[in-house]
């Protein structure tokens, strides 16, 4: 290969987001009360999720409709949901968090780690199976797939819970080495100094510059984007397993291997914004703290709030001045409906062909208080969306800022291009929103029939 492909950087699969962490009710000129509907698509990870639901009050009610462009990221959607909401007497808050990490931004897991899984696994594959006869946890709802995307959803579960059984056991280790060597082509012998360059060029460029080179070289060599604690890292993370259709000799082929970012990182999504200004303190110049220490306490703040939020009987409401019980080590599998149920909160999963069926849903029309849009999900963007959208909605569209291959004119193009198709479908720029160079943000023409 006489040449890197750059297109490649990014992946088809977006395993993570290219954005950080959004309060989505609070991103409009006016913050959203009472009841919310709220479309996600494409998000790739619950951030958005996890950091509205924390700055919601007590009396707002959030309801959450996801969409995906694929069943694995739905898969690892749920699996994420899934530890997110584990009570906190089962698993103490630190190591929730050192687990949600790992599978979230680690090609590799711990033994301990893959043993959660594989227990998530199994009580997410089981409730699939049964969700005829069973009831749904409302921040786990999938009435509204189809049976055959059912199917899928278990048959995903099924391989996370045992990946050697695969008559071709994937090693995730060299599927992201193929994927490094077709990015940097020649350049591979000197990956780096390419590595160092986009960290201090581009990332620490645009403001990230708490993303520390050691952990972010570590990352793009080999995937290991959180080492938290002492441990042996060496259990593929079955769930940023995924299968790519290629075309070899006139035939169409699936290959199972790592097709998700390996440029930007995972450092993004919760790892470079933080409240906590300690956390930002620097030293002769050097952050104190990295990405990885910003990930874990904002993470850990937002498992604090699902805690806070969560529904009790009254006759076993806790106080919460209280410590909370010690969590069990027996690690048993929680079933999904002992897992937190959430105070007006709820998290529904839609179809894959969603975005052309609400539109002609009498139910959707003109619903959602606040639709979101990813990078890699811009090219849905169409009339169809003004149809679905409440009359005061906000559109927010995550921009290409942090694709780290495209270059500044590229970069200013996609946000042109977003800003014309939102135009064209029936949205003007907001004016009075809380505007940055990482998302765009508008809302329904008035004078649309």
């Amino acid at each position: 290969m006489s040449a890197g492909r750059p297109s490649e950087g990014a992946g088809c699969v977006s395993w993570w987001g290219f954005s950080p962490a959004r309060d989505l009710i609070n991103t409009g000129p006016v913050r959203h009360e009472g009841e919310v509907n709220l479309l996600l698509v494409g998000s790739g990870d619950p951030r958005h999720i996890l950091k509205t639901i924390a700055s919601l009050k007590e009396d707002d009610v959030l309801h959450v409709w996801l969409f995906e462009s694929s069943m694995e990221v739905m898969a690892r959607q749920m699996l994420l949901l899934y530890v997110a909401l584990t009570p906190q007497e089962t698993m103490g808050l630190n190591e929730k968090t050192e687990v949600f990490l790992e599978v979230f931004g680690n090609s590799m897991i711990r033994s301990q780690t893959e043993d959660t899984l594989k227990r998530a696994a199994l009580q997410l594959s089981l409730y699939i199976s049964n969700t005829m006869e069973s009831e749904m946890h409302p921040c786990l709802d999938t009435s509204l797939l189809k049976f055959k995307e059912r199917d899928e959803l278990v048959r995903i579960f099924k391989s996370w819970m045992q990946p050697s059984a695969s008559p071709t056991p994937i090693s995730i280790s060299k599927a992201w080495d193929y994927r490094v060597r077709q990015h940097l082509g020649t350049r591979y012998d000197s990956k780096k100094g390419c590595f160092d360059w986009d960290l201090t060029m581009k990332l620490h460029d645009k403001g990230c510059s708490v993303i520390n080179k050691q952990q972010y070289v570590r990352w793009r060599e080999c995937g290991l984007a959180f080492e938290l604690r002492e441990g042996v890292y060496q259990s593929t993370n079955p769930s940023l397993l995924s299968p790519r259709v290629f075309n070899q000799k006139g035939n169409r082929v699936a290959v199972i291997g790592y097709w998700g970012d390996i440029v930007s990182g995972p450092y993004i999504s919760f790892g470079t914004e933080t409240e906590d200004e300690s956390l930002l303190k620097t030293q002769n110049g050097q952050h104190m703290k990295t990405a990885q220490d910003i990930s874990f306490a904002n993470v850990q703040e937002f498992f604090q709030s699902l805690s806070r939020r969560q529904h009790c009987p009254a006759a076993h409401q806790p106080n919460t001045d209280e410590e909370p019980p010690p969590p069990s080590h027996d690690h048993k599998p929680v079933p999904i409906n002992n897992l937190m149920h959430l105070n007006r909160v709820s998290v529904n999963f839609l179809p894959l062909d969603s975005l052309q069926k609400l539109p002609k849903k009498g139910k959707y029309a003109h619903f959602f208080d606040i639709i979101y849009f990813s990078t890699s999900c811009a090219h849905h963007l169409g009339s169809n969306i003004w149809q679905i959208a409440a009359p005061d909605a906000l559109l927010v569209v995550e921009l290409a800022k942090y694709i780290l291959d495209l270059n500044k004119e590229q970069e200013a193009g996609f946000a042109e291009r977003v800003s014309s198709m939102c135009t064209e479908a029936g949205f003007q720029p907001c004016r009075e929103a809380k505007s940055d160079d990482v998302h765009a943000v508008f809302t329904p023409q008035k004078d649309i029939a």
